[in-house]
């Protein structure tokens, strides 16, 4: 009986060897060929591509926004911030510039307004520039960090005949990529962060990326590409303005908005995901909540659960709410977010009139209304707990 005990423990220890040995050996290969990778990346130093950037709600597979584009990229040592210089040309818009980072500023052409608006970051809002690299940038950051990092990661490489598939999941951490990784704050986010690339074999070079945070899942492919044809030096913002345009500068932008505090709020002439009129005029309680959310949005996520127990605290009487979805006008889209989240309070699908009436330019907002549905109150934004109390302290000032 012992001999068989020991027999037994022998095989054991010899199988969690094999075990340990081939699961190195796994990730010493999906390291090599990671730094291959990296290599191949290393000697773009320009490239043109056309693009197909879509994105979808956690959990969901419908996509909420699809769009093409053209993207001339340049890589840019100097530029502390991504690294890279581009040109971003909407496809779907009779291939118009809309927007050029040249490591400076980020300039944006409105078409219909022909105008010129110039983002210089001299007022900085996050502790990053919020400027989306370009594809080769931003999946060459991603293995950079699946290589270095000190994080808990898994790592998994998968053949797929022509393709090799590449999956990055980083526990207890939401990281963004803006030319390096960025830490997404814990208080605002689940920390889980999950990216697959998939890479050429005939090259080694990614050709699409999927980025799956609890917030938010967007993906990009790739095709059509040219290396290294431009040169950097060729790089000039003003190769990209358009003739008979106008600089917008801030003073000009401060004065195309707006304060609606104070001022009747106009009416909301909408339908719900499930084509239902719904107006201002439907509800009879003596404060309304309009917040102008966008699915997609992380910090408008956020803000769901808050939203949903909202109305507990309060009777029929005295609140009611109401979400308008910006970023997305499918219904079905709308209705498996409502039923995924479990959201509870009338959820309506906006046009760009409304967007206009209510000058949103960014999401979340939130409009309190007395039961004159004067606008008392905006507030733009959120972050958990301090919102949540501005919130209800003007509510209640309200009731």
């Amino acid at each position: 009986m012992k001999k068989r005990i020991r027999y037994v423990m022998i095989l054991v220890t010899l199988f969690a060897l094999v075990f340990l040995t081939h699961s190195c050996h796994i990730e010493s290969d999906v390291n090599t060929y990671l730094k291959k990778v990296l290599n191949n990346l290393s000697q773009i130093k320009s490239a043109t591509y056309s693009s197909i950037v879509s994105g979808s709600a956690p959990g969901d597979t419908l996509k909420y926004v699809t769009y093409s584009r053209h993207t001339e990229e340049y890589t840019n040592p100097s530029d502390t911030t991504i690294g890279s210089m581009l040109s971003i040309v909407q496809q779907s818009d009779n291939h118009k510039v809309s927007w050029v980072y040249d490591g400076t500023a980020r300039i944006f052409m409105d078409w219909n307004k022909k105008t010129i608006s110039i983002d210089s970051f001299k007022v900085e809002r996050d502790p990053f520039r919020p400027v989306m690299p370009p594809f080769y940038n931003y999946t060459k950051s991603i293995i950079e960090y699946a290589i270095n990092t000190k994080d808990s990661i898994a790592v998994e490489l998968i053949d797929l005949a022509d393709t090799m598939l590449f999956r990055l999941t980083v526990y207890g951490k939401s990281v963004e990529f803006f030319g390096k990784a960025y830490y997404n704050d814990p208080r605002y986010t689940e920390p889980l962060s999950k990216y697959e690339i998939w890479i050429n074999k005939s090259d080694n070079l990614p050709y699409r990326y999927k980025r799956n945070l609890v917030f938010n899942v967007n993906w990009e492919s790739i095709e059509d590409v040219v290396f290294n044809h431009n040169k950097i030096e060729e790089f000039k913002v003003v190769n990209y303005i358009p003739d008979g345009f106008t600089l917008l500068t801030r003073k000009n932008q401060s004065e195309t908005i707006m304060d609606l505090t104070n001022k009747k709020a106009p009416e909301l002439n909408l339908i719900d995901s499930d084509n239902n009129p719904i107006s201002l005029r439907s509800f009879n309680s003596k404060v309304i909540l309009i917040q102008f959310t966008g699915i997609g949005c992380g910090f408008c996520h956020l803000s769901v659960p808050f939203l949903k127990n909202l109305p507990n605290d309060y009777t029929p009487d005295d609140l009611d709410l109401i979400a308008v979805e910006t970023w997305s006008n499918d219904p079905e889209v709308v209705k498996r977010y409502i039923s995924n989240n479990k959201i509870n309070y009338p959820y309506l699908l906006s046009t760009d009139e409304h967007k206009k009436l209510y000058q949103i330019s960014g999401v979340p907002v939130f409009f309190i209304l007395d039961e004159n549905r004067i606008i008392r109150k905006i507030i733009r934004g959120y972050s958990k707990d301090s919102t949540d109390k501005e919130i209800r302290d003007a509510i209640n000032a309200l009731i």
